[in-house]
């Protein structure tokens, strides 16, 4: 298998439309998302290695925030990471595979993580 980069955020709170029941749709939800994002690695990173070396690991952020439409309601939280994985695969043909964690927080009672894990690997 060859080297690999993973760029990584997590635990990054965001407001997003979603749930399947009443009292979910119509008003945002507090998600925790966590991103992997494998990348195509370079032969060497020196001291002086320009970050166009690399992937911005703000991109994740972005796609996890400001690339999730506002308006959109999705029912299942596995299409919020969807969503997230085709975001990074758009923006970097480097990007080889994705790993979104989201934990609903809205339904911990005690504290417990409840959500799913999705993984896509470029196509």
């Amino acid at each position: 298998m060859p080297d690999r980069l993973m760029l990584q955020i997590a635990d990054l709170e965001v407001d997003v439309l979603t749930g399947i029941y009443s009292e979910e749709t119509g008003k945002p939800q507090p998600l925790r998302i966590s991103i992997d994002a494998e990348m195509q690695i370079a032969d060497r990173y020196l001291p002086d290695t320009p970050l166009d070396a690399s992937k911005n690991y703000m991109d994740l952020k972005f796609a996890a925030r400001e690339a999730l439409p506002p308006a959109t309601h999705f029912k299942l939280i596995e299409a919020v990471a969807d969503h997230i994985c085709e975001t990074l695969f758009l923006q970097d043909l480097r990007v080889q595979a994705v790993t979104v964690k989201i934990v609903k927080l809205a339904i911990a009672e005690e504290n417990e993580k409840i959500g799913i894990t999705l993984r896509r690997e470029r196509r």
